[in-house]
């Protein structure tokens, strides 16, 4: 197994922690990973994006030329990265942001309206876990249980009252996936 991903979307999505938590989950399970964030100058509404490779060999490279998955939360993403993804890939475009459709037919595209999802279920703050749960149903690359673990010890004990608002966001894009496609 060998999956690259890209997440990326303004500062403030949420994409950096998503790919951390991928990550520590992937670690978790005994899997090789790499986590590499990237972020312009501005932090919060500038551009935010992270590589996160998952394998069950060694890492040569944490540099993505070619992705398994691109989440998109944005437009600038979308444009930026959408010709990344691998012929076969997956591709999830927030299509709460994003008014425009894949250009492509090669690959797989699920649609996800993650905002009006995480303002539905109570917090427009956890549309990032909408995504990764859209992700979570697609790839399968680690289990639920490892995400969930790396979130709790992620947020601690004083922000554990967060981890079900999160499960349930996560619970809601895995149900995207057969929605949209």
């Amino acid at each position: 197994m060998l999956e690259k991903n890209l997440f990326a979307g303004f500062g403030g999505q949420g994409m950096l922690l998503i790919g951390h938590l991928l990550a520590h989950a992937g670690m978790t399970e005994g899997k090789h990973v790499t986590w590499l964030p990237s972020y312009g100058p501005e932090m919060r509404g500038g551009t935010a994006n992270c590589s996160v490779v998952i394998s069950d060999r060694p890492i040569a490279s944490p540099v993505i030329t070619k992705a398994s998955c691109v989440v998109a939360m944005n437009r600038p993403s979308l444009d930026k990265f959408e010709d990344t993804v691998r012929e076969g890939g997956i591709l999830i475009i927030n299509s709460s942001l994003i008014d425009i459709k894949s250009k492509r037919d090669d690959i797989t595209v699920v649609y996800v309206p993650a905002n009006e999802i995480a303002e539905r279920i109570g917090s427009r703050q956890v549309a990032n876990m909408v995504v990764l749960g859209a992700y979570l149903e697609l790839a399968k690359c680690v289990e639920l249980e490892s995400l969930l673990e790396a979130l709790l010890e992620t947020l601690g004990a004083r922000k554990a009252h967060l981890v079900d608002i999160n499960k349930l966001a996560l619970a809601e894009g895995a149900k995207c996936v057969g929605q949209s496609q």
